[in-house]
């Protein structure tokens, strides 16, 4: 079937409580993979009995757990979707976790997340969500909804922003007035469970006490469908194409393409981080790369006052699922959801995995802002013979490589220990020969004293998809390199993505490119690469086997550029070009 490129009619709600997008978005849906024939179905209890296992899981259940299947909950347009609740068998009224997604309620998982130790988890887990046997061991519950169009769940599934975030309402609202609820509701989970928090958090709940997005993007169009303003569709298609309901899904990767600039369907999908007040505990890691700008830029735009920040060094999966980190997200929780005197607000507000590949990583490295108040931007010029030096070159340059498949490469020796933390950029003056467009990326990696790259935790970083390259990078369709004033910082250009200007013969163009955060030491002696390309950069070979990923996704497709011709990238004399790197103390 095609997909039918209309919203669906409007509902009589409140305008400020949309349930349905305006017509003139045209926004894509597409029909939903059907569920399965021996799909289950209908209200039930069950009490789950103490030292259950649920294979592959293999750790038992703690303590008795009722399990309410399907109940029933009407939004405010009158559509009814379903949830599941698990909760304590005692029936008294317990702190409520709410695990938020389309990505099905059902339970036990059939399969472990990638890399997890099945020792770690009950099976209790909805895909990314909370492990209903850990949290209902210590006095919660967890509700699993089938969003707006999962599963049986009416309507159509719709992809983070407005009406998903009013739906979040509505069912927070809801567990509120339950009789074993008291009323403290909060949110947590990984990737498409993180995103929805912001979402749901800017429509202000009145019940929702805290948040816990761990590795999830803020800005949809800026950090994922459209990075750099260069279509990014591969990963969404194979997402979106899996989600299973009776109706329609909206098709994100089909709208990336529908839609190529920032418009209002994409401002929808950009959370209004700075009216979001209510405590949160957000975590990323600096080794993979789908939602780490997504999460930094979540925490530092927050305008919680009570928020902390945990970066990790390994995949979100295995850092979610770790009984350390599960103990540490419960302290964080029982002190806002149940006042426990814990000591909780003297946790570090920043805590920093410093990656140090060929060496050994520092985790949990205390700092007290993001950016670190620490950090002094330094600027590393393109200079002569493939070099970067500390300060601007007095004679002019020239790099220049053959748009689609060429690349230049810089570098840069440290001669003394140096502790990258935070922000990247790329100041560069660019020239398309033989084009009016040019589609630049940029990578930065580590290597040794020898020129041998170095590479961060190579498992973790391929039990996720995208597989990252060997170091941070960024991207730029330079055409819209126009900077957003609002948001815009020196040290970090975030661009506007509305006002596309083609380049001209001759033309050299300034602009600034974002680099995905990173935090690294780099030893004296090793060295900084800097490589300038147009084309995407992709993971290196492996060196050991694959410690398995999604089972669902397939290769990734090459990343479609707008390139022709030769890209010319001038440095020194009047057009210093330069990498823009975040020096801070060495961690102890």
């Amino acid at each position: 079937m095609n997909p039918i490129e209309e919203s669906p009619k409007a509902t009589l709600v409140p305008d400020d409580r949309p349930s349905t997008y305006p017509s003139s978005w045209n926004v894509v849906f597409a029909p939903a993979v059907p569920l399965p024939a021996d799909y289950v179905f209908g209200p039930q209890t069950t009490i789950l009995k103490q030292g259950l296992v649920f294979p592959p899981a293999a750790m038992p259940l703690p303590c008795d757990i009722r399990w309410d299947r399907d109940v029933s909950v009407k939004l405010r347009d009158g559509v009814t979707i379903y949830t599941d609740v698990l909760r304590p068998v005692d029936g008294g009224k317990v702190p409520v976790i709410v695990a938020w997604s389309p990505y099905g309620k059902t339970i036990p998982q059939k399969d472990v997340q990638s890399g997890v130790d099945p020792k770690e988890v009950t099976g209790l887990t909805k895909s990314e969500g909370p492990d209903a046997g850990f949290w209902v061991s210590h006095g919660y519950a967890v509700v699993n909804p089938d969003v707006r169009g999962a599963g049986k769940s009416q309507g159509d599934i719709y992809a983070w922003g407005s009406v998903d975030g009013q739906d979040g309402y509505d069912v927070i609202e809801w567990i509120a007035q339950q009789p074993w609820s008291t009323g403290k509701v909060a949110l947590h989970g990984t990737s498409w469970l993180a995103i929805a928090q912001w979402f749901i958090a800017q429509t202000k709940p009145p019940h929702l006490s805290a948040i816990a997005p761990w590795n999830g993007m803020s800005d949809v169009y800026r950090q994922n469908a459209m990075f750099g303003g260069i279509p990014n569709m591969g990963f969404d298609a194979q997402v979106f194409a899996h989600l299973a309901g009776p109706a329609r899904v909206e098709r994100l990767d089909m709208m990336a393409e529908a839609h190529p600039l920032m418009d209002a369907y994409w401002q929808d999908k950009a959370a209004k981080l700075e009216s979001i007040t209510i405590p949160t505990y957000a975590v990323t890691d600096v080794v993979t790369d789908l939602h780490r700008m997504g999460t930094f830029e979540g925490y530092r735009r927050l305008g919680s006052n009570d928020k902390w920040l945990r970066v990790d060094n390994r995949q979100e999966w295995t850092d979610q699922y770790d009984s350390g980190n599960e103990a540490d997200l419960l302290k964080f929780f029982d002190h806002f959801l149940l006042g426990a005197d814990n000591g909780w607000q003297d946790t570090p507000k920043v805590r920093m995995a410093v990656l140090d590949p060929g060496g050994e990583d520092r985790l949990s490295v205390p700092y007290t802002t993001w950016p670190l108040k620490q950090t002094h931007y330094e600027r590393l010029y393109l200079g002569a013979d493939q070099h970067l030096q500390s300060t601007p070159a007095i004679t002019a340059i020239q790099a220049s490589y053959t748009a689609t498949t060429g690349k230049c490469v810089f570098t840069y020796r440290f001669a003394t220990d140096t502790q990258l933390t935070g922000y990247l950029k790329a100041h560069l003056w660019v020239e398309a020969k033989g084009s009016n467009e040019a589609d630049v990326f940029v990578l930065v990696e580590k290597l040794d004293k020898d020129g041998n790259l170095l590479v961060p935790d190579e498992i973790s970083a391929r039990q996720y998809i995208p597989i990252p390259p060997a170091g941070t990078h960024g991207r730029l369709r330079v055409s819209l390199r126009k900077l957003d004033p609002t948001l815009s910082t020196d040290f970090l250009p975030i661009q506007s993505f509305d006002d596309p200007q083609m380049l001209h013969p001759g033309e050299i163009i300034a602009v600034d490119i974002a680099i995905m955060p990173a935090s690294e030491i780099f030893h004296a002696g090793q060295q900084l690469r800097l490589t300038i390309a147009g084309h995407e950069f992709l993971a290196p070979p492996a060196t050991q086997p694959n410690a398995g990923v999604l089972a669902f996704m397939g290769p990734m497709p090459p990343l479609p550029t707008n390139n022709a011709g030769v890209h010319i990238i001038h440095g020194g004399g009047d057009h210093q070009s330069f990498l823009q790197i975040p020096v801070i103390p060495l961690a102890q």
